[in-house]
């Protein structure tokens, strides 16, 4: 016999216990019961993966579990918000027992590290699409965002850039000697939870890098009303990355590839002496409109554009 809508969550999407005092009820009712604590914000972002659009077909189904919650909790990051529930909606063009099992392996581990509550959700039939809608709490009046860059900021982010567009031109046929390593920042990338809220308090403003450097800090660019310089020699670019540039002569790349959900942010000069976190000053904020590069000297336009929908 079918699994019901209701016996499915229950079997595959119930968990232990409620994580956050701010979760008064969970799944099994008609809605969740949330509260605000005093003095903060509730933070909310949705984001939708559709196969063949998001992810391959036959994508292993723990690594998309675990993809599809990161990329929601990255948005909180980047809002210095600190994770707390989610919801869950899932179109299946059919109930497979196996798939669903390691879906929900890979969903609820990275929900159980950060202690976010999954409260409700919804299943439906038809092409496989997945939907997260994730909520996080941030001090009143603190939240980070992207149009109060300054001029005379400094540009940073976390980690390394490029890696995840990398691990997609492997699955596309590229050779890589670190294809491992590489393919793991694709297929699993990690929310910057504990950085976005180190920069509470620092940072003037803050994205995740979800659709490529150029694209994303565009967006702080265009809300700010400012411009910037990045400096190419300053990039935080992996060796795979940098073989791959040296080997193919793609440049653009590591700046327009999205996936990396790292977060850029800009901090002042005054500021920047207070960063506790790990990250690599990339550029500056400029007051003159446009993004440009520093590329060994030579200052080029270049192009705000990362991936974008029905483009």
């Amino acid at each position: 016999m079918p699994l019901s809508e209701f016996a499915l969550i229950q079997r595959f999407f119930t968990q232990q216990r409620i994580k956050n005092p701010s979760t008064h009820l969970g799944i099994g009712d008609d809605c969740a019961l949330l509260s605000i604590p005093e003095g903060f914000e509730l933070a909310v972002t949705t984001d939708t993966m559709v196969e063949n659009v998001h992810f391959f077909a036959g994508t292993d189904p723990e690594l998309l579990g675990h993809k599809l919650l990161a990329v929601n909790l990255s948005d909180l990051a980047a809002m210095g918000a600190k994770p707390v529930s989610v919801t869950l909606a899932l179109t299946l063009p059919k109930v497979d027992e196996n798939w669903l099992t390691a879906f929900a392996q890979g969903f609820l581990n990275l929900a159980e590290r950060y202690s976010v509550d999954l409260i409700g959700g919804d299943t439906t039939s038809g092409p496989l699409t997945l939907t997260v809608q994730a909520m996080g709490l941030v001090p009143k009046g603190q939240a980070l965002r992207r149009s109060a860059a300054r001029p005379g900021d400094f540009i940073y982010m976390t980690g390394f850039l490029g890696d995840a567009g990398l691990g997609l031109k492997i699955k596309q046929g590229y050779i890589c000697a670190d294809s491992e390593a590489t393919l793991a920042r694709f297929n699993r990338p990690e929310p910057q939870i504990e950085a976005g809220l180190a920069l509470l308090g620092i940072a003037n403003a803050c994205i995740d890098l979800s659709d490529g450097l150029a694209g994303d800090l565009g967006h702080i660019l265009e809300q700010s009303r400012v411009g910037a310089c990045l400096d190419w020699d300053a990039l935080p670019l992996s060796k795979a990355v940098q073989d791959y540039i040296n080997d193919t002569g793609d440049w653009s790349m590591p700046l327009t590839a999205g996936d990396d959900y790292e977060l850029c942010f800009t901090v002042s000069p005054e500021q920047a002496a207070q960063l506790t976190i790990a990250a690599t000053k990339i550029g500056i904020i400029e007051s003159k409109p446009g993004l440009r590069l520093n590329k060994s000297g030579h200052i080029q336009p270049l192009e705000v554009k990362g991936f974008e929908h029905f483009s």
